[in-house]
């Protein structure tokens, strides 16, 4: 199952406060960036958020699930009503997620 636009806008409309959450589509679900940094998605109208200490520690109770057959465990959000955690959750996320890579140019 597909995750709906309708959901990836009410997300956005949650991180509204916070400059820099940008998505990305991809095969029917949504990659969710801060500050260019990946901190997880949308997959099936669920937000879920890769598994670092800053998430695990503001939601140690979350269940653990698959974004899709074959992908690591994340952590499934429940408190999406909650613009202000969402957006703590998010900032503190980024704070301990590396920074993005480099893509190596072609010469």
């Amino acid at each position: 199952m597909a995750s709906s636009r309708s959901y990836l806008d009410f997300i956005l409309g949650q991180l509204s406060d916070l400059e820099g959450v940008r998505f990305r589509a991809m095969m029917g679900e949504f990659i969710l960036y801060y500050q260019d940094k990946v901190i997880g998605g949308i997959y099936d109208d669920r937000l879920l958020v890769k598994p670092v200490q800053a998430a695990v520690s503001r939601m140690p109770d979350a269940p653990s699930e698959l974004p899709y057959e074959g992908a690591k465990p994340m952590l499934l959000v429940e408190n999406v009503d909650d613009s202000a955690f969402l957006q703590e959750l998010f900032a503190a996320m980024a704070m301990e997620l590396p920074a993005p890579k480099r893509k190596k140019t072609k010469s």
